[in-house]
């Protein structure tokens, strides 16, 4: 396998562009285009919920998380890649939050950025408990959490 890469690292860098691309098709890409605001934000949620109950390239939960526990204190490419995917997707997360907050849907004074944080925080602890706990209630106390997190019910 590393032949057809040239080095462990090349393969573990390709392997990670095509989790995020499949994340990217499983996730955002399945938010209707017209929904805006909060619902945008809210359509995300469940999309990202349904992703870590249902997996995505193998059973083991999200790829991602995985990455990012594993490669968060190691230096070197892979880590920086995982950390640039994981800034973009906290810039994404916050600028859906500040959208909301443009529509009106979320409060004038609401922080973006902390809402982009619980998310992420919502999500991390939703996979552990999917994976690890094997909490069949996780999904959907995932998916409260994360919809009081965005502003409501």
């Amino acid at each position: 396998m590393y032949g057809h890469f040239g080095s462990k690292e090349a393969l573990q860098l390709a392997t990670f562009d095509a989790a995020v691309e499949q994340f990217r098709q499983l996730v955002p890409a399945r938010v209707p285009r017209t929904a805006t605001g909060i619902e945008r934000l809210r359509h995300l949620c469940d999309a990202w919920i349904d992703y870590l109950e249902h997996g995505g390239i193998a059973e083991g939960g999200c790829f991602l998380t995985a990455a990012a526990t594993e490669f968060d204190g190691r230096p070197g490419p892979v880590r920086d890649a995982v950390a640039q995917a994981a800034g973009r997707w906290l810039a994404y997360l916050e600028h859906l939050a500040a959208a909301a907050v443009e529509t009106g849907d979320l409060p004038p004074d609401t922080d973006p950025a902390q809402i982009a944080f619980e998310l992420n925080g919502i999500a991390m602890s939703a996979n552990q408990a999917i994976q690890l706990q094997r909490d069949d209630a996780a999904p959907q106390r995932a998916r409260r959490a994360m919809h009081r997190a965005a502003g409501g019910r």
